[in-house]
């Protein structure tokens, strides 16, 4: 009997993008090793783990569901599964339930106060999908995805959220939604042609070059605080300081280059590794 075409283990995992971990899973590592003080328990690691992959393939299945008719307008996303029928909007739906339901239970598993938030974290992750037709503001909601990160480990690790985590909640926002402003970039004349907002459309290719260089100094500075009321030792500053070496270099880059962003999304694989880095160093000191 022929079932039609049939999604490969690989096709399945660029769907879910999970070529793309490295861009937000060591940022989560680094965070662990920091709320831990350095090597974390096994149990509440693996929970803390399988929660963020788990959140993170509902997003990006919903995501992928909800953007099936303008990935068959754009020459770019033709080939994307749910274009090609190759896997069925259904089948998208259980995948972004499934993972949905997958967090909810490793958050039951680590205390009361990750369950109770895992449902406001899941609805800021599902929640782009939706907004990304409505406003520019989509680009900061992204950036809030982000955000959640350190709370959600601080929280799932220790069953609570000391206040001075709140300056590396704010940073991550801001380094989210600079993070996304790139991949805009590079997207804006596609943007522009399916009518769908963004920041860069709204600020326009200038304004957003400026933005740039100050939400990724402030997201440091702020990283930066949260480091000093972490009592964390000298490698923690030291990658910072070896980040904004690099993201200032990609920044003077994207000024006379602002739509060719292929390179500068990749340079953020470096920076969440410097970052990581910096936690293991500081643990280790």
């Amino acid at each position: 009997m022929n079932g039609g075409p049939r999604l490969s283990a690989a096709e399945l995992g660029r769907f879910l993008e999970i070529q793309n971990l490295g861009l937000n899973l060591p940022f989560a590592a680094a965070f662990l090793l920091l709320a831990a003080g350095g090597l974390p328990p096994l149990l509440p690691t693996v929970l803390l783990v399988i929660a963020f992959v788990a959140a993170r393939n509902s997003g990006h299945a919903f995501n992928r569901w909800t953007d099936r008719t303008l990935d068959a307008r754009n020459p770019r996303t033709q080939a994307r599964a749910l274009v090609t029928g190759r896997l069925t909007p259904n089948a998208a739906l259980l995948l972004a339930a499934g993972n949905a339901a997958v967090l909810l239970v490793s958050a039951a598993l680590l205390n009361r106060l990750a369950l109770l938030l895992a449902p406001v974290a899941l609805a800021v992750v599902l929640g782009y999908s939706l907004t990304k037709r409505l406003s520019p503001w989509t680009t900061v909601v992204l950036g809030l995805v982000e955000s959640i990160t350190p709370a959600a480990v601080y929280i799932g690790l220790t069953g609570g959220l000391p206040l001075y985590v709140l300056w590396a909640v704010v940073a991550l926002l801001l380094w989210g939604t600079a993070f996304e402003t790139i991949h805009s970039l590079g997207d804006l004349e596609t943007d522009q042609r399916l009518g769908l907002p963004s920041l860069p459309a709204a600020l326009g290719t200038r304004r957003s070059l400026i933005l740039l260089p100050l939400l990724h100094a402030t997201a440091l500075v702020l990283l930066g605080a949260f480091g000093i009321a972490g009592h964390l030792a000298w490698p923690y500053f030291l990658a910072l300081l070896a980040m904004g070496a690099l993201v200032g270099a990609i920044d003077l880059t994207l000024a006379s280059e602002p739509t060719r962003t292929e390179r500068p999304f990749r340079w953020h694989f470096v920076l969440s590794g410097l970052f990581l880095a910096g936690a293991v160093g500081a643990g280790i000191l």
